[in-house]
């Protein structure tokens, strides 16, 4: 299963993830995952989302990840946590 594939399976199955859900997706994209593919910017995305909750772990991996990012990768990455968060939190008030 690829990290596209886990996160919309995520996605679709729980309207709004816990902070530690979103921390370990920002790892697998950050690591690679089982694919090997790197995607900072669903990294930056899942630990900003997770951040937002209060994970610190989360904070500090976001702020190594703007390191390596340019601006345009860390603007698109928090144009989808503010996606996430639309979609999801009006499912969850539903």
């Amino acid at each position: 299963m690829t990290i596209a594939m886990g996160v919309e399976a995520l996605e679709t199955a729980e309207p709004v993830l816990s902070d530690m859900e979103m921390y370990r997706l920002g790892l697998e994209a950050s690591t690679g995952g089982d694919d090997g593919v790197f995607d900072l910017i669903t990294a930056h995305k899942w630990f900003n989302l997770a951040a937002m909750q209060g994970n610190l772990e989360a904070r500090a991996y976001r702020a190594e990840l703007a390191n390596e990012m340019t601006a345009e990768e860390i603007a698109e990455a928090q144009k989808l946590a503010r996606e996430y968060l639309a979609t999801h939190r009006a499912k969850a008030s539903a």
